[in-house]
């Protein structure tokens, strides 16, 4: 009989105890798979909320406070500064973008990395109604609120088309096809957004030269939003680099958001996988447990192997197919316990996460319950191999 053969024989004799040995490895590889696979989709819903918020970097006009006071007395503070950015400052701004993303990432191609998007605010009456007029860039903000679905009609293109938003069609009777009067200009409606929850909903999106043009703000634009085309651009550096070089404006990276999310959640990650890792340490003990149990039960028939001639490396060797059995049965069974908790607490965790079935985390768990498995078995097989003759006589 061979080595294999007889270690697959003893193991369908000692069934239970081969379960009850690898149970600790399941727990451990269990919570390891089902933390991972949250985060992981955590992680993607981050991201994806990263995306709807649009740009990385809003640049808006430098408006400091000032503390107004009688004596001791204070009457509240007063905004100090422009309302408006020169639009000159928008190729500035552009330049040390691009600049410093191909610094920081060695980019060598000159195809766009990054889009920087002007926008003029302005309330106006349209139909005798007010609304909040947005002057933009079509092109740019298109890519610049990549969220933005049409409900009818289609995405401007021409010089005098416009946006609705869903709210301010519906108050204002605007369908695609009519035209609203901006100054002395008109604009036609190109198409109505989908209902997006956002204050994009209540306003019109038009030409940002006829905006400036109706209410008088030729060369000036109220803020300018930057999308960086790649996840690992830097949006901290490129704020700082604003702030200290263009004057009058304020640059403020709203990634730092959700990058303060996503450290939280390493951490919280973290510390899950720490304890984890103390359910396995517990499952290698465990392990150690059963293997010397089985070492103590098996004397005899170790005693005899070494009669027939059966050296020390077999011995060892056995103890070590077994210890596979063990790691390959935690790790399968942790690895779909793990799975199945993770779509069972992930949306718990992250509401309306979509938990995602992860093939590659099937040789995580293998391979890490197998070295557990095996650093487990180390003590009881050499043991085993001490043992002689002799000692399976006494056990008679």
């Amino acid at each position: 009989m061979k080595l294999y053969e007889m270690v697959a024989k003893d193991a369908m004799a000692r069934k239970r105890r081969l379960l009850f040995a690898a149970f600790g490895i399941v727990i451990g590889i269990m919570t390891v798979v089902g933390i991972l696979t949250v985060a992981k989709s955590g992680r993607a819903q981050i991201y994806e909320q990263l995306e709807r918020y649009g740009p990385n970097l809003t640049i808006l006009p430098a408006v400091s406070s000032v503390d107004m006071r009688i004596g001791n007395l204070s009457l509240g503070q007063l905004g100090v500064g422009e309302n408006y950015i020169p639009e000159e400052k928008v190729p500035v701004v552009r330049e040390i973008t691009d600049r410093l993303i191909r610094e920081s990432l060695e980019i060598k191609t000159d195809a766009p990395i990054a889009t920087v998007s002007p926008e003029l605010y302005a309330t106006t009456q349209v139909r005798g109604t007010s609304v909040m007029v947005v002057g933009m860039d079509a092109e740019a903000q298109k890519a610049i609120k990549s969220w933005w679905m049409i409900m009818e009609g289609a995405y401007p293109t021409g010089q005098n088309e416009a946006l609705v938003g869903h709210t301010a069609a519906s108050i204002l009777g605007i369908k695609v096809g009519d035209t609203v009067d901006i100054g002395d200009d008109k604009a036609t409606i190109a198409g109505v957004l989908e209902e997006t929850g956002s204050i994009d909903d209540a306003q019109l999106f038009i030409p940002l030269r006829m905006v400036q043009k109706a209410v008088n703000k030729e060369g000036l634009v109220s803020s300018i939003s930057i999308r960086a085309l790649c996840t690992a651009c830097p949006v901290s550096v490129i704020a700082d680099e604003i702030n200290a070089t263009v004057t009058g404006v304020r640059a403020v990276a709203v990634k730092q958001v959700a990058e303060t999310e996503m450290g939280m959640v390493e951490r919280i990650n973290t510390f899950l996988l720490a304890i984890a890792g103390i359910t396995l340490l517990v499952g290698l003990f465990g392990v150690i447990n059963t293997m010397m149990a089985s070492v103590n039960e098996r004397i005899r028939d170790i005693g005899i192997m070494r009669a027939v001639g059966a050296s020390r490396n077999q011995i060892l060797t056995m103890f070590v197919y077994e210890a596979l059995v063990i790691g390959i049965l935690g790790g399968l069974a942790g690895f779909v316990f793990g799975t199945l908790l993770a779509f069972i607490i992930g949306p718990l965790i992250f509401k309306g996460a979509a938990i995602s079935f992860v093939p590659s985390y099937l040789g995580v768990s293998l391979g890490l319950s197998i070295i557990v498995a095996i650093l487990a078995s180390i003590y009881p097989a050499y043991r085993a191999t001490k043992v002689k003759v002799a000692d399976s006589l006494r056990s008679l």
